[in-house]
């Protein structure tokens, strides 16, 4: 597919980590000669990068659950490209524990990460779209948004939120010529487990520690040999981004794909095999 001719567009991409979504993202909008704000927590990884082409590139340090980081960022975005074209929401990390167990602190951490961030980051872009009447939101959600995983329930709550929140985004910014699209990827080579064997289970339920040690294991052995690439991914993105119309959602990746439809029709399966229950809970209708 020959991209179309357009303007040069400015990107706001978080979780600029090397090896991650992040910087697949920015070197995909590099490719299609666009301009790449890429932000993270430690920036110094990114600085080599960064000074191969200062005039396209800017890095910034961005903690995004700090709402005065997330402002002074879009504001020297702005200030330096003249305004943000496409906001890529993609910082985020899973911790897993169970439902019952999983620290109230943690479930809130995940959740400020994860759910609460991205209200932040969105919010701060959206004036400027708004001002000149375009602009995209791509939101990185996964594919535990639209299919729960167990031991990851938290996890997949707040990527569930996130599902209902960019749905509910959509359709209000679309008169204002902004467009929002929900990426859903499965299991990508990133660094995303990398950590998993060096940190501890931290259960507070010792019912539920056999689950989680498999939840565990299954993480540590699937690092480095995940079947998504970012890279491809990426590109499957500003392709979706090009069509048009464009999709309201991508899941990225065979086993997501197989595992969302599957889960999907399931879920309207059960919903149909008691439609008579649902209808029989309203009101009786009145013959005239």
């Amino acid at each position: 597919m020959t991209a179309p001719t357009r303007p040069a567009r400015t990107w706001f991409i978080t979780g600029g980590t090397p090896g991650g979504f992040g910087m697949a993202y920015a070197e995909a909008a590099l490719d299609a000669g666009d301009r790449v704000v890429l932000t993270a927590r430690r920036t110094e990884p990114l600085r080599d990068w960064a000074n191969t082409q200062p005039d396209r590139i800017l890095v910034l340090p961005l903690d995004v659950t700090d709402p005065a980081q997330v402002r002074d960022a879009v504001a020297t975005a702005e200030a330096r490209f003249g305004g943000i074209d496409v906001l890529v929401n993609n910082a985020g990390r899973g911790w897993y524990g169970s439902v019952e167990g999983m620290a109230d602190p943690a479930v809130r951490d995940l959740f400020e990460l994860n759910f609460f961030a991205v209200l932040t980051v969105t919010r701060a872009v959206l004036p400027g779209m708004r001002a000149r009447r375009t602009g995209w939101i791509v939101t990185m959600s996964s594919a535990a948004g639209l299919r729960a995983v167990t031991g990851f329930g938290y996890y997949s709550a707040a990527k569930h939120a996130i599902e209902g929140l960019t749905d509910a985004l959509r359709d209000e910014v679309a008169p204002l010529g902004i467009r929002v699209l929900t990426v859903e990827p499965g299991a990508f080579r990133t660094q995303a487990y990398a950590g998993f064997a060096d940190e501890p289970i931290r259960e507070t339920i010792d019912d539920y520690q056999p689950m989680l040690h498999q939840v565990r294991t299954a993480m540590i052995d699937q690092h480095g040999a995940q079947p998504g690439d970012p890279r491809r991914g990426a590109r499957a993105v500003v392709e979706a981004m090009d069509q048009d119309p464009p999709p309201r959602r991508l899941v990225l990746g065979g086993a997501a794909f197989d595992a969302v439809t599957a889960t999907l029709e399931d879920t309207l399966a059960d919903i149909r095999a008691n439609e008579s229950l649902s209808r029989g809970a309203d009101y009786p209708t009145t013959p005239r």
